[in-house]
């Protein structure tokens, strides 16, 4: 397993990607907050115009009855309207020529205001009647055929109370609705989500290697199934094409295995009918070590086939990891003492794992057999063992050449040999690797390629 593979393990997929659930529960309920907005703004604007056009016009009619009515009765009829208007909406004036108070509840004309009939808003200032404060005001002024100035003015406090309770209206009616439409959109979300979920997890054991694995199809058809049904259709071309080419591969190892065999076979009995002073008996020994390197390849390249196969824990037992590395340690220390490699083992008290210890042991041998391959002479190797998170970490350390970050996916497919790889006395086939990693997704470790500063290579295993 890669290091992206792993990083994409331990993080999931529902951590590394957002909802857009909650992005669209946002989008939507600023859109119907604007909107209703906008929506309130319009019908306030509207109802207020439409209230103000109709007072105005009761102020114009009203002061075109009161100049019809003669000059003499209008100082009483005034009064009266000013003791009618029990709510105190009403104002009213009567001034001279020069503006001179004459009669009425506003004792003098207001600054600015226009003598012309229209209705028009009461500077600010002025909105006071009889001395009292008003709301917004609008007044009509207009001189009578004597030159008297006749004015009514009006308090809108009315019209504005009415927009007041039309807007209260229709936030009460933004938040009775935009709360439940938001909920009952988080509540609707819930089953694709859990769908989506239910996708991820069928999807775990395809990212884990199991190319068997299928997403589930439900019996309502929609878009989900639709998706999860061509993932389904791909898998299985996936699956199809993969197992022709590993069918292939497989049967030529299967089928060069047995003659290859043979073949050494027989270079081992010309070499004992050549006798000790042969000196064709160098050539044949060559021979004999080329066909056991592919003999080798061979057999690591149907394990690795069997591993992928298997797919199952029938061997899995309670594993001593220390007893394991002391194990691998012993076996390979004469190895290293050939190179002059300073092989230590550093085993920590870790907890037990339940593992299948025989291929515990093989993919670890395999990674300190790498090691001490491409260590330079008089360098050194570490195995070790530690605890970390609550999870044991098997390393791997050496001072080589390293494996370029570029490479470090591509030495786990079958047959790569990394460029570093070529130079020196050391040969690699290309298998040691994948053979490791197809024995830890068996397991579900995660394997990594890692730096050992300053100079050299960290393999590890999270287990």
């Amino acid at each position: 397993m890669s290091a992206g593979e792993a990083a994409a393990r331990q993080d999931g997929l529902s951590g590394r990607w957002r909802s857009s659930t909650k992005r669209l529960i946002l989008v939507y309920g600023a859109f119907f907050v604007a909107w209703t907005v906008v929506l309130i703004g319009a019908i306030r604007w509207q109802t207020a115009n439409y209230l103000d056009g109709i007072v105005d016009s009761i102020l114009e009619q009203r002061l075109r009855y009161l100049s019809s009515v003669e000059r003499a009765h209008l100082p009483a009829l005034l009064a009266a309207t000013t003791q009618l208007d029990l709510r105190g909406l009403m104002a009213s004036g009567l001034f001279d020529a020069q503006g001179h108070y004459i009669a009425g509840d506003v004792d003098h004309l207001p600054d600015g205001l226009a003598i012309d009939g229209v209705v028009h808003p009461l500077p600010e200032g002025v909105q006071r009647i009889s001395g009292e404060r008003a709301g917004r005001m609008h007044a009509v002024a207009l001189r009578l055929g004597d030159g008297s100035v006749m004015l009514l003015a009006r308090d809108y406090r009315v019209v504005d109370q009415v927009g007041a309770i039309i807007r209260s209206g229709l936030l009460w009616a933004l938040s009775l609705t935009l709360v439940p439409g938001l909920l009952g959109g988080y509540l609707l979300s819930r089953g694709p989500l859990r769908r989506v979920r239910d996708i991820e997890t069928a999807i775990q054991p395809v990212m884990r290697g199991d190319l068997g694995a299928r997403l589930p199809v439900s019996e309502r058809r929609d878009e989900l199934d639709m998706l999860a049904a061509i993932v389904n259709r791909m898998l299985e071309q996936i699956e199809r094409l993969l197992g022709e080419v590993k069918g292939v591969s497989d049967s030529i190892a299967h089928d060069l295995r047995t003659p290859l065999t043979r073949l050494r076979t027989q270079l081992h009995r010309v070499q004992q009918l050549g006798g000790d002073g042969d000196p064709r008996n160098q050539l044949v020994e060559r021979c004999i070590v080329e066909a056991d390197a592919l003999l080798d390849r061979f057999r690591a390249l149907l394990r690795i086939s069997e591993l992928e196969d298997i797919g199952r824990r029938a061997g899995f037992g309670t594993v001593d990891v220390g007893e394991t590395l002391r194990r691998v340690h012993e076996l390979y220390a004469p190895l290293a003492e050939e190179k002059e490699i300073a092989f230590a083992l550093e085993a920590d008290a870790v907890p037990a794992l339940r593992a299948d210890g025989h291929l515990l042991f093989e993919a670890i041998g395999n990674l300190v057999d790498n090691a001490i391959k491409f260590a330079p002479r008089s360098g050194h190797v570490v195995l070790r063992a530690a605890s970390e998170g609550g999870r044991v970490v098997i390393d791997v350390v050496d001072d080589g050449r390293g494996i370029p970050v570029d490479e470090r996916d591509a030495v786990l497919h079958r047959f790569y040999r990394s460029a570093a790889s070529g130079a020196g006395d050391a040969v690699g086939h290309g298998l040691g690797l994948p053979l490791v990693a197809a024995i830890a997704r068996l397991h579900g470790y995660e394997f990594s390629i890692g730096d050992n500063p300053p100079r050299g290579t960290r393999m590890r295993l999270w287990c």
